[in-house]
Protein backbone atom coordinates (compact mmCIF):
# COMPACT_ATOMS: atom_id res chain seq x y z
CA UNK A 1 0.00 0.00 0.00
CA UNK A 2 1.23 3.18 -0.93
CA UNK A 3 2.11 5.55 2.51
CA UNK A 4 1.31 8.95 2.13
CA UNK A 5 3.81 11.11 4.63
CA UNK A 6 4.63 14.14 5.94
CA UNK A 7 7.09 17.05 6.81
CA UNK A 8 7.95 19.43 9.40
CA UNK A 9 11.35 20.93 7.43
CA UNK A 10 11.74 24.67 6.25
CA UNK A 11 10.88 25.19 3.34
CA UNK A 12 14.01 26.82 2.37
CA UNK A 13 13.76 27.05 -1.36
CA UNK A 14 11.02 29.52 -1.53
CA UNK A 15 12.86 32.78 -0.61
CA UNK A 16 15.52 34.01 -2.33
CA UNK A 17 18.70 33.98 -0.76
CA UNK A 18 21.83 36.91 -1.15
CA UNK A 19 24.29 34.58 -3.01
CA UNK A 20 27.30 35.17 -0.43
CA UNK A 21 30.69 33.90 -0.65
CA UNK A 22 30.05 30.23 -0.12
CA UNK A 23 31.93 26.92 0.66
CA UNK A 24 34.92 25.46 -1.22
CA UNK A 25 33.32 23.41 -4.16
CA UNK A 26 32.93 19.50 -3.90
CA UNK A 27 32.61 17.40 -6.59
CA UNK A 28 28.67 15.35 -6.55
CA UNK A 29 29.37 11.64 -5.76
CA UNK A 30 28.21 9.40 -8.13
CA UNK A 31 24.98 8.54 -7.65
CA UNK A 32 23.22 5.60 -10.52
CA UNK A 33 20.08 7.53 -10.72
CA UNK A 34 17.24 6.29 -9.25
CA UNK A 35 13.60 6.91 -8.05
CA UNK A 36 13.96 8.80 -4.34
CA UNK A 37 10.32 10.46 -4.16
CA UNK A 38 6.67 10.23 -6.81
CA UNK A 39 4.48 13.15 -6.29
CA UNK A 40 1.15 12.71 -7.67
CA UNK A 41 2.65 10.69 -10.03
CA UNK A 42 5.59 12.75 -11.22
CA UNK A 43 9.32 11.23 -10.04
CA UNK A 44 12.05 12.92 -8.04
CA UNK A 45 15.44 11.46 -9.25
CA UNK A 46 17.68 10.65 -6.73
CA UNK A 47 20.49 12.97 -8.65
CA UNK A 48 18.10 16.03 -7.98
CA UNK A 49 18.13 15.53 -4.33
CA UNK A 50 22.17 15.21 -4.69
CA UNK A 51 22.72 18.29 -6.43
CA UNK A 52 19.97 20.41 -3.72
CA UNK A 53 22.59 18.54 -0.59
CA UNK A 54 25.91 19.29 -2.09
CA UNK A 55 26.31 22.70 -1.18
CA UNK A 56 25.35 22.07 2.79
CA UNK A 57 27.57 18.92 2.67
CA UNK A 58 30.05 21.45 1.99
CA UNK A 59 30.00 23.71 4.77
CA UNK A 60 29.19 20.41 7.22
CA UNK A 61 32.79 19.52 6.18
CA UNK A 62 34.11 23.15 6.27
CA UNK A 63 32.39 23.10 10.25
CA UNK A 64 33.72 20.05 10.79
CA UNK A 65 29.62 18.87 11.92
CA UNK A 66 29.67 16.17 8.82
CA UNK A 67 28.32 13.00 10.96
CA UNK A 68 26.71 10.50 9.45
CA UNK A 69 23.98 11.95 11.18
CA UNK A 70 24.06 15.62 9.88
CA UNK A 71 24.21 13.93 6.40
CA UNK A 72 21.25 11.95 6.28
CA UNK A 73 19.37 15.14 8.01
CA UNK A 74 20.53 17.48 4.85
CA UNK A 75 19.34 14.60 2.58
CA UNK A 76 16.08 14.31 4.08
CA UNK A 77 15.87 17.84 3.87
CA UNK A 78 16.64 18.41 0.19
CA UNK A 79 14.13 15.45 -0.73
CA UNK A 80 11.40 17.29 1.24
CA UNK A 81 12.61 20.74 -0.89
CA UNK A 82 12.12 19.02 -3.79
CA UNK A 83 8.66 17.27 -2.87
CA UNK A 84 7.56 21.21 -1.95
CA UNK A 85 8.69 22.39 -5.29
CA UNK A 86 6.63 19.88 -7.09
CA UNK A 87 3.67 20.34 -4.80
CA UNK A 88 3.91 24.46 -5.31
CA UNK A 89 4.48 24.00 -9.37
CA UNK A 90 1.01 22.48 -9.33
CA UNK A 91 -0.40 25.04 -7.70
CA UNK A 92 0.48 27.19 -9.43
CA UNK A 93 -0.35 25.96 -12.77
CA UNK A 94 -3.72 25.57 -11.06
CA UNK A 95 -3.84 29.67 -10.32
CA UNK A 96 -2.04 30.49 -13.49
CA UNK A 97 0.88 32.35 -12.01
CA UNK A 98 3.63 32.72 -14.34
CA UNK A 99 6.82 35.29 -14.03
CA UNK A 100 8.78 36.62 -17.36
CA UNK A 101 11.90 36.86 -18.53
CA UNK A 102 12.27 40.63 -17.68
CA UNK A 103 11.02 39.72 -13.77
CA UNK A 104 13.81 36.63 -13.55
CA UNK A 105 16.72 39.11 -15.29
CA UNK A 106 16.03 41.90 -13.06
CA UNK A 107 15.63 39.67 -9.56
CA UNK A 108 19.04 37.87 -11.16
CA UNK A 109 20.67 41.75 -11.36
CA UNK A 110 19.63 42.43 -8.04
CA UNK A 111 21.10 39.33 -6.32
CA UNK A 112 24.38 39.89 -8.25
CA UNK A 113 24.58 43.28 -7.10
CA UNK A 114 23.74 42.30 -3.22
CA UNK A 115 26.68 40.61 -4.04
CA UNK A 116 28.56 43.24 -5.45
CA UNK A 117 29.61 41.32 -8.90
CA UNK A 118 29.59 41.76 -12.25
CA UNK A 119 27.99 39.17 -14.45
CA UNK A 120 31.19 36.96 -15.13
CA UNK A 121 32.16 36.78 -12.09
CA UNK A 122 28.95 35.89 -10.71
CA UNK A 123 28.52 33.19 -13.42
CA UNK A 124 31.96 31.99 -12.34
CA UNK A 125 30.59 31.40 -8.77
CA UNK A 126 27.73 29.94 -10.37
CA UNK A 127 29.85 27.21 -12.57
CA UNK A 128 32.16 26.79 -8.93
CA UNK A 129 29.32 25.20 -7.14
CA UNK A 130 28.39 22.97 -10.46
CA UNK A 131 25.74 25.32 -11.59
CA UNK A 132 24.83 26.92 -14.86
CA UNK A 133 23.55 30.62 -15.64
CA UNK A 134 20.79 29.04 -17.29
CA UNK A 135 19.93 26.46 -14.80
CA UNK A 136 19.95 29.55 -11.89
CA UNK A 137 17.91 31.60 -14.28
CA UNK A 138 15.27 28.18 -13.84
CA UNK A 139 15.62 28.30 -9.77
CA UNK A 140 14.40 32.36 -10.29
CA UNK A 141 11.94 31.59 -11.61
CA UNK A 142 10.54 29.22 -9.99
CA UNK A 143 11.10 30.78 -6.90
CA UNK A 144 9.55 33.85 -8.02
CA UNK A 145 6.80 31.92 -8.74
CA UNK A 146 6.50 30.06 -5.52
CA UNK A 147 6.42 33.39 -3.44
CA UNK A 148 3.91 34.77 -5.83
CA UNK A 149 2.01 31.76 -4.97
CA UNK A 150 2.69 32.10 -1.00
CA UNK A 151 1.73 35.92 -0.82
CA UNK A 152 -1.12 35.17 -2.71
CA UNK A 153 -2.41 32.33 -0.45
CA UNK A 154 -0.73 33.58 3.33
CA UNK A 155 0.14 36.80 3.19
CA UNK A 156 -3.68 37.84 5.07
CA UNK A 157 -2.11 35.50 7.89
CA UNK A 158 0.86 37.41 8.76
CA UNK A 159 0.48 39.46 11.07
CA UNK A 160 2.95 41.58 13.20
CA UNK A 161 2.24 43.72 16.24
CA UNK A 162 3.83 46.23 18.00
CA UNK A 163 4.93 43.87 21.18
CA UNK A 164 6.53 41.83 18.60
CA UNK A 165 8.90 44.85 17.43
CA UNK A 166 9.75 45.93 20.98
CA UNK A 167 10.62 42.48 21.28
CA UNK A 168 12.82 41.76 18.30
CA UNK A 169 14.45 45.62 18.92
CA UNK A 170 15.71 44.28 22.73
CA UNK A 171 16.94 41.23 21.25
CA UNK A 172 18.87 43.43 18.55
CA UNK A 173 19.92 45.86 21.52
CA UNK A 174 21.34 42.77 23.85
CA UNK A 175 23.37 41.41 20.71
CA UNK A 176 24.91 44.50 19.69
CA UNK A 177 26.55 45.02 22.88
CA UNK A 178 28.74 41.81 22.68
CA UNK A 179 29.04 41.80 18.76
CA UNK A 180 31.33 43.88 16.33
CA UNK A 181 31.46 44.38 12.39
CA UNK A 182 35.03 44.07 10.51
CA UNK A 183 36.03 46.02 7.38
CA UNK A 184 38.03 44.06 5.14
CA UNK A 185 39.89 44.26 2.07
CA UNK A 186 41.16 40.97 -0.01
CA UNK A 187 42.64 39.50 -2.99
CA UNK A 188 41.32 36.68 -5.26
CA UNK A 189 43.54 34.05 -7.01
CA UNK A 190 40.60 32.39 -8.87
CA UNK A 191 40.91 28.76 -9.56
CA UNK A 192 38.90 26.93 -12.50
CA UNK A 193 36.10 24.25 -11.67
CA UNK A 194 37.08 20.59 -11.60
CA UNK A 195 40.77 22.23 -12.07
CA UNK A 196 43.43 19.48 -11.94
CA UNK A 197 46.32 19.65 -9.25
CA UNK A 198 48.79 21.14 -11.23
CA UNK A 199 46.37 24.36 -11.98
CA UNK A 200 45.19 24.64 -8.06
CA UNK A 201 48.81 24.14 -6.88
CA UNK A 202 50.23 27.23 -9.12
CA UNK A 203 47.22 29.04 -7.71
CA UNK A 204 47.59 28.56 -4.24
CA UNK A 205 51.76 29.20 -5.10
CA UNK A 206 50.81 33.08 -6.53
CA UNK A 207 48.41 33.55 -3.78
CA UNK A 208 51.18 32.53 -1.37
CA UNK A 209 53.49 34.99 -2.93
CA UNK A 210 51.57 37.85 -3.12
CA UNK A 211 51.03 37.19 0.43
CA UNK A 212 54.51 37.09 1.40
CA UNK A 213 54.74 40.61 -0.68
CA UNK A 214 51.90 42.09 1.53
CA UNK A 215 53.44 40.84 4.78
CA UNK A 216 56.40 42.36 3.91
CA UNK A 217 55.00 45.79 3.85
CA UNK A 218 53.64 46.67 0.24
CA UNK A 219 50.30 48.42 -0.02
CA UNK A 220 47.73 45.74 -0.06
CA UNK A 221 44.93 47.98 -1.88
CA UNK A 222 47.76 48.47 -4.26
CA UNK A 223 48.46 45.36 -5.20
CA UNK A 224 44.31 44.00 -5.39
CA UNK A 225 44.29 46.47 -7.51
CA UNK A 226 46.57 44.96 -9.78
CA UNK A 227 46.57 41.55 -8.93
CA UNK A 228 43.55 40.81 -7.65
CA UNK A 229 40.91 38.42 -9.95
CA UNK A 230 36.96 39.53 -8.71
CA UNK A 231 34.95 42.82 -9.00
CA UNK A 232 36.27 44.27 -5.95
CA UNK A 233 39.52 45.17 -7.11
CA UNK A 234 38.49 48.11 -8.77
CA UNK A 235 37.97 49.51 -5.16
CA UNK A 236 41.12 47.96 -3.76
CA UNK A 237 39.73 44.32 -3.04
CA UNK A 238 37.49 46.60 -0.08
CA UNK A 239 34.54 44.33 1.17
CA UNK A 240 33.42 47.16 3.19
CA UNK A 241 31.77 46.32 6.64
CA UNK A 242 30.49 43.12 7.70
CA UNK A 243 28.63 41.64 10.68
CA UNK A 244 28.81 37.68 11.68
CA UNK A 245 26.60 35.59 9.03
CA UNK A 246 27.50 37.52 5.95
CA UNK A 247 30.57 35.25 5.14
CA UNK A 248 30.82 31.20 5.26
CA UNK A 249 32.35 30.19 8.46
CA UNK A 250 36.22 30.09 6.79
CA UNK A 251 36.27 33.61 5.42
CA UNK A 252 34.61 35.03 8.31
CA UNK A 253 37.05 33.36 11.08
CA UNK A 254 40.03 34.69 9.48
CA UNK A 255 38.37 38.45 8.92
CA UNK A 256 37.11 38.54 12.61
CA UNK A 257 40.24 36.66 14.06
CA UNK A 258 42.80 39.39 12.94
CA UNK A 259 43.98 42.86 14.25
CA UNK A 260 43.29 45.56 11.94
CA UNK A 261 46.23 45.43 9.55
CA UNK A 262 47.06 41.72 9.35
CA UNK A 263 47.01 40.20 6.58
CA UNK A 264 46.14 36.39 6.77
CA UNK A 265 47.73 33.37 4.71
CA UNK A 266 45.40 32.14 1.86
CA UNK A 267 41.96 31.00 2.46
CA UNK A 268 40.20 28.74 -0.09
CA UNK A 269 36.67 29.76 -1.34
CA UNK A 270 34.72 28.73 -4.64
CA UNK A 271 36.67 31.77 -6.10
CA UNK A 272 40.03 30.47 -5.58
CA UNK A 273 42.59 31.66 -3.03
CA UNK A 274 42.13 34.48 -0.87
CA UNK A 275 44.25 36.75 0.92
CA UNK A 276 42.41 38.74 3.60
CA UNK A 277 43.63 41.98 5.16
CA UNK A 278 41.64 43.36 8.04
CA UNK A 279 41.07 46.64 7.88
CA UNK A 280 39.04 47.76 11.29
CA UNK A 281 36.73 46.76 13.41
CA UNK A 282 34.08 48.39 15.02
CA UNK A 283 31.06 48.15 17.22
CA UNK A 284 27.97 47.67 16.19
CA UNK A 285 26.01 51.26 16.24
CA UNK A 286 22.29 50.73 16.57
CA UNK A 287 19.93 52.77 15.42
CA UNK A 288 16.93 53.57 17.47
CA UNK A 289 13.60 51.48 17.14
CA UNK A 290 12.26 54.28 14.89
CA UNK A 291 14.86 54.15 12.70
CA UNK A 292 14.64 50.32 12.14
CA UNK A 293 11.06 49.51 12.37
CA UNK A 294 10.77 48.85 8.86
CA UNK A 295 13.60 46.53 8.86
CA UNK A 296 12.20 44.89 11.98
CA UNK A 297 8.73 44.57 10.44
CA UNK A 298 10.26 43.53 7.40
CA UNK A 299 12.30 40.30 9.03
CA UNK A 300 9.30 39.25 11.20
CA UNK A 301 7.06 39.10 8.51
CA UNK A 302 9.47 36.99 6.87
CA UNK A 303 9.99 34.31 9.56
CA UNK A 304 5.45 34.20 9.67
CA UNK A 305 5.62 33.93 6.25
CA UNK A 306 7.88 30.89 6.44
CA UNK A 307 6.06 29.42 8.80
CA UNK A 308 2.72 30.00 7.26
CA UNK A 309 4.42 28.84 3.65
CA UNK A 310 5.48 25.56 5.80
CA UNK A 311 1.56 25.18 6.75
CA UNK A 312 0.43 25.42 3.53
CA UNK A 313 2.90 23.02 2.18
CA UNK A 314 1.80 20.65 4.34
CA UNK A 315 -1.93 21.28 3.94
CA UNK A 316 -1.00 20.32 0.43
CA UNK A 317 1.14 17.30 1.24
CA UNK A 318 -1.45 15.84 3.16
CA UNK A 319 -3.82 15.94 0.02
CA UNK A 320 -1.27 14.93 -2.18
CA UNK A 321 -0.35 11.09 -3.36
CA UNK A 322 3.20 11.76 -2.27
CA UNK A 323 5.20 7.97 -1.86
CA UNK A 324 9.23 7.85 -0.71
CA UNK A 325 11.38 5.06 -2.57
CA UNK A 326 14.64 5.64 -0.98
CA UNK A 327 14.15 5.20 2.88
CA UNK A 328 17.30 3.01 2.47
CA UNK A 329 19.31 6.33 1.41
CA UNK A 330 16.84 8.93 3.49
Amino acid sequence: MKKKTRSKSLISALFLGTFLLAAPAMAAPHVVDRVAAIVNEEMIPLSEVYARAIPHMVRLEQEGRATADNKKAILKASLEESIADRLLAAEQKIYGIEVTDAEVEAALDDVRMQNRMDRDTFERALSAQGMTMDAYRDKLRQDLASMRLVSFKVRSKVKISEEDIQAEYANMVRDAKTDFEVRARHIVIQVPKNADADTEAKARQRALELTQRAKAGEDFEALARKYSESASREMGGDLGFFKRGDMVPAFEKVAFGQEPGEVSEPVRTPFGWHIIQTVERRARDLPSIDALRGKIQEKLSRVQMQKQTEKYVMELRAKAEVVIKADDLM
